[in-house]
């Protein structure tokens, strides 16, 4: 008999996958299959032995050897899936915020003709969660609200270099009961495809919109960005400090940065990403005596767009030209870190904020959380995390995020548990500041 519990539940549950009567020490094969982006398949298998009372439990069993991956792992038949396309990359469905299904198949050792047959859902929106398209005052962007009247906390999200919208994200925020607001800036319908002289004040505006409109309980907005959008929000708390109440940053940046991949080619990579009333921000390539491209245009394969990045960062006039004023925001800081991030270098960029942030005597918390061994692709819990070299999706050149499908995998899962053990302790001391005792 199979048992998969529980069988419909959101994406970041973990689920018991068990096998029981089978035979003391037979050997058998649990395989995986989920259809994700543009359908297609992405797949894992691993062989087991039964114990004693003729049971496989992948919560407590290692697979033998010629598995898709190593070690005690429940959700391992989930992270460890590779795509039947090469270079896909889509974990997701087609459909923004839809569930995924993923299909068990049971074979015993040496009888194809003797298969079971189970699956389970995993859900990025919980139900009651409502969604709904924002096209106003220019912005471009998708709202998620938990179920029940509200007023509840919002939490903004930045996508990083590949520019779009950041659904899946904003669902899961608003299944743990948060208003939820995805916003493009580039690289989205009526947006420019490059991050070239984007606007600061486009975010100035969505943080007024979503004040105004939602108008969450205590008056609570974080800010979520990942990679580029790590860059951002610290950016962003910084500049309009009492519109932000908290900021977490995936794989950030210490420093503003030039547009690099996701430039507009006419513009070039040098160019300037982030314009603040019509003036571009200083940023680390500017005037830079140290900094070259060299390791990443000619270095060996797989590159890692980390090394001309750390070039840059020998030059400290330049990085204190383009330093970000981390001590300028006004509430508490969370950084999610890597220590082989291929990307650029977000272990280093997280302690020169949090390092900043001691130097000024920073009043609210500050979290760092940096993973060993893994890369840039920090995500959320029980999603494929092997496709480690990608093509960049604005430039199309080819790099490595870095890391291991293990690592990344634990990267994945701790990392969530942190922001959602952040987020409520953020909510909980902005309601004590403002005298507010009530609970939603």
């Amino acid at each position: 008999m199979l048992s998969i519990t529980p069988e419909d539940a959101l994406i970041d549950v973990s689920r018991r996958i068990a096998v029981d009567g089978l035979a003391p020490g037979e050997q058998i094969e649990i395989a995986s299959c989920t259809q994700r982006g543009a359908g297609v398949p992405w797949r894992a298998s691993a062989r087991f032995v039964a114990d004693a009372a003729g049971t496989v439990d992948l919560q407590r069993d290692a697979p033998i050897a010629g598995s898709s991956y190593e070690g005690v792992s429940a959700m391992g038949l989930i992270w460890s899936q590779v795509p039947d396309t090469p270079g896909a990359r889509e974990q997701f469905g087609a459909v923004p915020g839809a569930a995924l299904r993923t299909d068990i198949g049971v074979r015993r050792s040496g009888d194809a003709a003797e298969e079971l047959h189970g699956g389970f859902l995993q859900r990025l929106a919980g139900e009651g969660v409502t969604r709904r398209d924002v096209r106003e005052e220019g912005l471009v962007g998708t709202l998620y609200l938990p179920a029940g009247p509200g007023p509840h906390p919002a939490v903004m999200i930045l996508n990083g270099s590949g520019g779009g919208i950041n659904e899946p994200r904003a669902a899961l925020y608003a299944s743990h009961g948060y208003a939820a607001f995805a916003l493009a800036y580039f690289k989205a319908p009526g947006l420019s495809d490059y991050i070239s002289n984007t606007r600061l004040e486009y975010f100035e505006t969505a943080l007024a919109w979503l004040h105004r409109t939602v108008r969450p309980a205590h008056g609570f907005v974080a800010l979520s960005g990942q990679s580029r959008g790590g860059e951002l929000v610290l950016l962003l708390g910084t500049l309009f400090p009492e519109s932000v109440s908290a900021v977490i940053g995936y794989v950030p940046g210490a420093v503003v940065h030039c547009a690099q991949n996701a430039c507009d080619p006419s513009l070039g990579r040098e160019g300037p990403a982030w314009l603040l009333r019509g003036q571009p921000l200083p940023h680390v390539w500017e005037n830079n005596r140290t900094a070259t491209w060299a390791p990443w245009d000619e270095g060996p394969e797989p590159r890692r767009h980390a090394d001309a990045l750390l070039t840059a960062l020998q030059d400290p006039e330049a990085v204190e030209r383009a330093r970000i004023r981390v001590e300028r925001i006004r509430g508490p800081v969370m950084l999610l870190s890597a220590t082989d991030d291929g990307s650029w270098p977000s272990s280093l960029y997280s302690r020169m904020v949090t390092e900043r942030l001691a130097q000024f005597g920073h009043p609210h918390a500050v979290a760092h959380l940096d993973f060993e061994g893994a890369g840039h692709s920090i995500l959320f819990p029980y999603v494929p995390t092997t496709q480690l070299g990608y093509a960049h999706p604005v430039s199309g050149r080819r790099s490595t995020s870095g890391g291991t499908p293990a690592n990344n995998a634990h990267a994945d899962e701790a990392s969530w548990q942190g922001v959602l053990r952040f987020l409520q302790q953020a909510v909980a001391a902005r309601t004590t500041s403002s005298g507010d005792t009530t609970h939603d």
